[in-house]
């Protein structure tokens, strides 16, 4: 019945005395790191800006990728039959690369320019129109690098505030502590070489997609100079 004469206050303030001295968990400190959520949120803006591209770049490379061997075919009909103001409208009737391009060299060869002149002229036209089909590929390249190297920057960051915490516990921290952190340590690696492999796949398949029309560029061009030569034979 002594414990019925001990003040009632000393209870309170042993629990409180027990709560201060109570260290926070290890996977609450690392979980709650900011720089772990710094670097997830950015691996999550870098995906996002990567399907962005993907998309856009994807949808300008098939509308550029249309069937040049049926435009070729008109054009060489009407250069042969003298139509040269009808070939123009032909190539101002389509909007892609092989009629632009085209249409430069019509241009210059309605003007009285020397073959040379025209073909420097379409090649400066198709060197023109590679660029726009490569824009912002680069930026794919460069998520795909970084990515991983911001996943693993947000582990090793995630490491050292979980070796931080057992140092602040005194090293009690369990084994199931440990764990829980490190593994919470290494989702940034995770997200990192996700988003990295995705956008690396992006850019190659864009790449790809690019070569084709690079390809049928430069057979359009062969084309058209030939067709010039054909007079003159």
């Amino acid at each position: 019945m002594l414990f019925l004469l001990q003040d009632p206050a000393s209870f309170g303030a042993a629990d409180s005395a027990q709560v201060v001295q109570q260290p926070d968990s290890l996977l609450e400190s690392v979980t709650q790191s900011i720089e772990g959520t710094v670097a997830m949120a950015v691996l999550v803006v870098l995906l996002a800006v990567a399907i962005f591209i993907y998309i856009e770049r994807l949808l300008t490379i098939n509308r550029a990728n249309t069937d040049s061997e049926d435009f070729m075919k008109d054009v060489r009909r009407l250069v042969l039959s003298g139509d040269i103001q009808g070939a123009l409208k032909l190539c101002e009737s389509k909007n892609d690369p092989f009629a632009r391009m085209i249409h430069k060299g019509i241009s210059r060869l309605k003007a009285g320019a020397s073959l040379k002149d025209i073909e420097g002229s379409i090649d400066n036209v198709g060197n023109l129109e590679i660029y726009r089909l490569e824009r912002r590929l680069s930026v794919l390249a460069t998520i795909s690098g970084a990515a991983p190297m911001i996943g693993f920057l947000g582990t090793v960051l995630g490491m050292i505030a979980a070796f931080a915490a057992i140092v602040q516990t005194g090293g009690s921290a369990s084994g199931v502590e440990l764990a829980g952190g490190i593994s919470t340590a290494m989702y940034t690696t995770a997200g990192g070489l996700i988003v990295g492999i995705l956008a690396y796949l992006a850019y190659n398949s864009l790449t790809s997609s690019v070569n084709r029309v690079v390809y049928k560029l430069e057979i359009t061009t062969n084309d058209f100079i030939d067709l010039l030569q054909e007079p003159a034979g």
